[in-house]
């Protein structure tokens, strides 16, 4: 059994690589096949709380036949993990809320590198990381049902040197790596955003600070492209 894995995921697995990682809500164990068979890390733990994905991650693993490398933990978030068993986690197809919720009970066991898809906004785990002692070190957008954002977080003291030189409020909210690479899908979004908000704009509404967040974006993105 050989996954195929859509662009959201694919982006995950090209963040990843560790000698042990743990898949956090994996449902299907997809990511975790392809990352053992990929080469991308050595072992893998499956963490899944529902009972049906949970019964499918343990079949897709032995129809892989990785039962020897990856091994499939019930359980809620980090709690399945011991302190220091795995180098990196990843948490993909949540909401950014659920992400963080996650990641703030699990804060005893959280790996050195954390790769997270949120399906919403990740302002709010950039914003957890510049607290908790990560940084940003690579960023992605996959095109998919809409688009998708993909971060990678390392443990490391220190301001992150992501956002240097760049309108912290416009990184935060779009991403420094990926307005400093002036991203395609990054340019179109933040220009879909002005257009969306620009009619909604006046002093002391909140569209208001959202578009001069989404103008500053702007101006980076044109500037980097000079």
């Amino acid at each position: 059994m050989t996954p195929v894995l859509d662009a959201r995921l694919g982006a995950v697995l090209n963040l990843i690589r560790a000698e042990v990682h743990a898949d956090i809500g994996s449902d299907h164990a997809h990511l975790p096949i392809r990352l053992v068979q990929a080469g991308r890390v050595r072992r893998c733990l499956v963490v899944e709380v529902n009972p049906g994905p949970l019964r499918h991650a343990r079949e897709n693993v032995a129809l892989a036949g990785l039962s020897d490398r990856i091994e499939v933990r019930e359980g809620n978030g980090l709690s399945p993990l011991r302190p220091g068993e795995v180098g990196s986690a990843s948490l993909t197809g949540m909401g950014a809320n659920t992400i963080l919720s996650i990641l703030e009970a699990g804060e005893e066991r959280l790996p050195p590198a954390l790769v997270v898809q949120p399906n919403d906004s990740p302002r709010i785990l950039r914003e957890w990381a510049r607290g908790s002692g990560f940084q940003l070190t690579h960023e992605a957008l996959a095109p998919g049902f809409w688009t998708y954002p993909v971060l990678r977080f390392e443990a490391h003291p220190g301001p992150d040197p992501a956002y240097e030189g760049l309108p912290l409020e416009a990184a935060l909210r779009y991403g420094p790596h990926l307005l400093a690479s002036r991203h395609p899908l990054l340019l179109g979004q933040v220009q879909q955003d002005i257009a969306r908000l620009t009619p909604l704009a006046a002093p002391a509404r909140p569209a208001q600070a959202e578009l001069e967040t989404a103008s500053s974006a702007l101006a980076c993105l044109l500037k980097s492209s000079r």
